[in-house]
């Protein structure tokens, strides 16, 4: 499950020789096609864990979790198709991303999902005249030079993961006042938090790329064998049925809006990159027309996808992954796991049945999950200069959206709730400080003192002091 935070490739000037052993256009046969198809939607765990995190962050029931999974399904797949068959051609396959994940629960938590979710689609709207397909790229390319600088979104990630540990740990020993509560949850967390770190470390293949999915698949029976989980109750549910819309109302806050417009810029800078890369694995350029109109489907999608409760689209480095490794390129299989990604989409008891995983099971696998979202935010601040301008704007924000959420409630209830939203929402804090002050000082500050002349100090790390460490 990708957690969006890698750095854009740049754009190739040349085509790259290919690397794969089967092309864009080539066709397997079926049954090697279905094969890669699953395995491709083994790794698209984010369709049905995200789903889950926002229902815990939200204290959500099964069937408003099922109904969010039903439409990831369906914005999933849809946006797979099209970028594989007329608009990319391209096996690019997409799915929800953090960026998404954590705007919703920090939205929702505030307005509700039906302004989460009717935010989230006047945002695409707005990106989509952006990237309408013309000869040129537009405004987008500009925009998302200034929000990808590695000091923004290296430090939001930080502050992603950190807003984000709570969630996990929170769930290790189960819930309070059930039987499941104690001990046994936190056996079941740990065998799940050690399946997943296997994976990782020592497992290959679609076993190192599926590590979330296979931790959670062996830590839900080793639950069920220790009686801490069962089958959810799938009766109630009908065999077939169309995702709903609008399930959880509909709403736009300005607050909410350009929060969402900050996670659009960070899915569509993503994907920019992944479409460079992966053509360049078949010998092709892609052109700014062609990353327009990738761009446009993936905007346009999530629109739709919104009004069925879909958590936002990128592309995802693990799908690009199993293309490199395996050298199968061709944009058929990835069409047809968009097309299973749809079809399950009409199946009611598949979401229903993935939104009752045992909450041990989930605590752990996202408890691991966010630690690499965090991480992933220092690896892309390992790219700044860290001068006294820079260390200024990431310190900065870094320090008072963490420190904002613990503001006496006598203070912040005073405010208005749409400035107390944001105070107390360390993501949305975050990213307005970030935004406010990387513009103020990289691009007002820094070259005015360059003009008169002014070298910025850069800043030596702390080192503590030990046998044999000269520097203090």
């Amino acid at each position: 499950m990708t957690t969006h935070a890698a750095p854009p490739s740049p754009p190739a000037s040349a085509p790259a020789p290919t690397v794969l052993s089967v092309g864009f256009g080539e066709r397997l046969p079926a049954g090697r096609t279905a094969l890669f198809a699953v395995q491709h939607l083994l790794a698209l765990t984010g369709i049905w864990v995200f789903p889950n995190v926002i229902g815990s962050a939200l204290k959500l029931s099964s069937d408003e979790v099922a109904l969010m999974i039903q439409a990831c399904f369906l914005l999933t797949g849809v946006v797979t198709i099209l970028q594989s068959s007329r608009v990319l051609k391209l096996p690019i396959v997409q799915g929800p991303t953090a960026a998404f994940m954590v705007a919703i629960i920090s939205s929702g938590a505030a307005y509700g999902l039906g302004t989460a979710f009717g935010s989230m689609a006047v945002a695409g709207l707005v990106f989509m005249l952006l990237t309408v397909p013309l000869k040129r790229f537009g405004l987008f390319g500009h925009v998302s030079a200034f929000v990808s600088s590695p000091i923004v979104l290296g430090t939001l990630f930080v502050i992603i993961g950190a807003q984000l540990a709570s969630i996990g740990a929170g769930g290790w020993f189960g819930t309070a006042g059930t039987p499941s509560y104690g001990v046994l949850a936190l056996v079941v967390t740990v065998a799940t938090g050690l399946i997943v770190l296997l994976c990782l470390v020592v497992g290959t293949g679609i076993l190192k790329r599926g590590a979330i999915f296979w931790g959670i698949v062996g830590g839900s029976i080793v639950a069920l064998l220790v009686g801490q989980w069962s089958f959810p109750d799938l009766s109630a549910a009908p065999l077939v049925g169309a995702p709903h819309l609008l399930p959880y109302g509909f709403g736009v806050s300005l607050p909410v809006v350009v929060l969402m417009l900050v996670a659009f810029l960070q899915a569509g800078t993503e994907s920019m990159g992944m479409y460079t890369m992966i053509a360049s694995w078949g010998g092709e350029t892609v052109d700014t027309a062609r990353v327009n109109r990738g761009l446009f489907a993936e905007f346009a999608g999530t629109v739709l996808g919104a009004l069925f409760g879909g958590i936002g689209t990128t592309s995802y480095p693990e799908n690009a992954g199993i293309v490199r490794v395996s050298g199968v390129g061709s944009r058929f299989v990835t069409m047809t796991a968009g097309g299973v990604a749809v079809a399950l989409a009409f199946f009611p008891p598949v979401s229903l049945f993935l939104a009752g995983i045992s909450g041990p099971v989930l605590s752990a696998a996202t408890t691991i999950l966010f630690g690499i979202i965090a991480v992933s935010g220092i690896q892309m601040l390992a790219a700044v200069r860290w001068d006294d301008l820079n260390l200024a704007v990431g310190a900065t924000a870094f320090i008072v959206a963490l420190g904002a959420q613990f503001i006496p409630t006598a203070i912040s209830s005073a405010l208005p709730s749409s400035v107390a939203t944001v105070v107390t929402s360390p993501m949305m804090m975050g990213m307005f400080l970030l935004l406010g002050l990387h513009g103020a000082v990289n691009h007002g500050l820094r070259p005015l003192l360059a003009r008169r002349g002014q070298p910025r100090r850069v800043v030596t790390p702390l080192v503590p002091r030990t046998e044999g460490n000269t520097h203090a």
